[in-house]
């Protein structure tokens, strides 16, 4: 996946695609592998990097939303444990069954959650887990050494799923650029072409990089920008009316010590009226999440204090061991693109999770809600959403049994490299033969090569993409990263063709956007 072979691609081609997709997380990418692996011809346009926003900040879940039952949405679980399970088995080396306790106390409490997680069960049918089951006091206690033992009675253990998020986003634009997509990052659409009818043909963009104006048509535009959806519709006609209701999420990073197990827990009340989770995660812990409305969009959302101390307060009441702020490695907050509705007003804990597809006069398609579990499901409706609407031949999805790039069963996660999957031998390979092998950190267990790696085959254009996201070192420890940006400018500007300058700005702009990730 070579960024200027992509840009090559966009020049030579005077071809009308079929597809341009606007917006590169989770359900722009979604739609580019579902449109592409049925055939059609697709252009996905991200205006920084891919999953930059709320993509790359979520609670690493696979899951079906146990909350939700209480909802009454069994609809939207359903859906959501069939594509857990497809994921699971589509995605080896990123996605993994993790076992969850729920603390209990009273007998109320134990019959109340036994019953739920047993309906989760069977809303899953033969993509299921494992059956959820009620521990004694003592066997919760054996399993999680640092639960405070005056808070339970016993515990529910149930199961869902664990994953990487941006790992798995450049996974899957690596199949879709194997199925024939051109994918690219840092190209803001400024605008949109329509014809004589005022229906939209396409997207005027802008290449940050090449620093180039593009125009290109397309047959269905799909404004997949999450948060930002309604800015593209602003575009389509500046007096849309708003789709979004963001909400914003935080977690807090700790070391192993405070869940020295390899159980997670979900705490089912707080104060909040949401959940709770304390998820092993690359050998650390990520706690989270809060449910905050906000008014303005950013890609760089800042952690409220307020936000910091719910979850540290409410982590301090079940845990023997109570986190403080010097204990946090590292703080991200990202933002739910929600659907917006006049009647939920502030209580975005109860906005529906799942998506809609809205069509504009214009036939612009936009989508908004999800979330990453039903990615390719919010790809499979949207492109038979285009396929009715555009009278194209309905065609069948070829996503449910897809096998993403990298695929390897059986990874050993105590492996560093683990999450290359298939490509772990070829990146030791190159290591090998370019002299790459040394560790730019051994704490985090990150080499040269991998620098080298992403720069040529995974789109990585500057040393946040790299430290953010083709690796998590920035959310797994910020302080450390930031010691690590140096060394990844070096070996990035030698990749790309850039001076000392341009190492000096990427170090400089990295340690002020991770300052943001540091508690002082």
């Amino acid at each position: 996946m070579d960024r200027a072979e992509m840009i090559q691609k966009i020049r030579n081609n005077s071809i009308i695609y079929d597809f341009i997709v606007i917006g590169g997380g989770a359900t722009g990418i979604g739609i580019a592998v579902e449109a592409s692996a049925r055939g059609y011809s697709v252009l996905l346009l991200e205006k920084s990097d891919f999953t930059k926003s709320t993509s790359s900040k979520s609670t690493k879940l696979v899951h079906g939303g146990v909350r939700y039952l209480a909802q009454g949405n069994f609809g939207l679980v359903r859906e959501a444990v069939v594509e857990r399970g497809l994921l699971l088995q589509n995605a080896p080396h990123l996605a993994k069954i993790q076992s969850f306790i729920i603390p209990t106390c009273g007998l109320f409490d134990e019959v109340q959650y036994t019953i739920g997680l047993t309906l989760y069960d069977l809303l899953a049918g033969r993509l299921g887990l494992g059956w959820s089951k009620r521990i004694s006091k003592v066997k919760t206690l054996g399993r999680i050494s640092t639960i405070n033992p005056k808070k339970i009675t016993a515990g529910i253990v149930y199961y869902d799923g664990q994953f990487d998020d941006t790992r798995l986003a450049i996974n899957l634009l690596q199949t879709a650029a194997e199925l024939g997509a051109v994918v690219v990052n840092y190209c803001s659409v400024t605008g949109l072409l329509k014809d004589i009818a005022g229906n939209v043909c396409g997207v005027k963009f802008y290449d940050e990089e090449g620093k180039e104006e593009y125009e290109i048509k397309g047959k269905q535009v799909v404004n997949a920008t999450g948060v930002f959806a309604d800015d593209v519709l602003k575009m389509d006609s500046p007096n849309a009316e708003k789709t979004i209701s963001p909400s914003q999420g935080v977690h807090l990073v700790l070391d192993k010590s405070f869940l020295p197990g390899d159980d997670a827990i979900m705490i089912p009340k707080t104060d909040d009226g949401r959940v709770l989770f304390l998820v092993p995660w690359h050998h650390r812990v990520i706690i989270g999440t809060t449910d905050t409305p906000v008014k303005q969009e950013s890609l760089e959302p800042i952690a409220l204090k307020k936000e910091i101390d719910f979850i540290l307060d409410t982590a301090a009441r079940y845990l023997t061991k109570s986190p403080k702020r010097s204990d946090v490695l590292s703080v991200f907050a990202g933002l739910r693109p929600l659907a917006y509705s006049k009647e939920d007003g502030n209580k975005t804990k109860e906005i529906s999770r799942s998506h809609k597809i809205f069509e504009s006069e214009s036939g612009l398609l936009t989508i908004v809600g999800g979330k990453w579990t039903t990615y390719r499901k919010m790809g499979e409706d949207l492109v038979d959403k285009s396929e009715q609407k555009n009278g194209w031949n309905p065609s069948a999805t070829k996503t449910k049994h897809l096998k993403i790039h990298g695929y390897r069963e059986n990874v050993d996660l105590d492996n560093p490299l683990y999450f290359y999957g298939s490509d772990e031998n070829a990146l030791l390979e190159m290591a090998k033969e370019e002299g790459m092998g040394d560790f730019i950190s051994q704490s985090l267990g990150v080499i040269n090569a991998q620098v080298v790696w992403a720069v040529r085959y995974e789109m990585a254009r500057t040393v946040e993409d790299f430290l953010a996201r083709r690796t998590r070192c920035q959310l797994l420890d910020a302080r450390e990263s930031i010691k690590m940006a140096r060394q990844v400018a070096k070996i990035m500007a030698a990749e790309l063709g850039e001076d000392e300058a341009w190492q000096i700005k990427q170090v400089k702009d990295y340690e002020k956007v991770t300052a943001n990730y540091i508690l002082t």
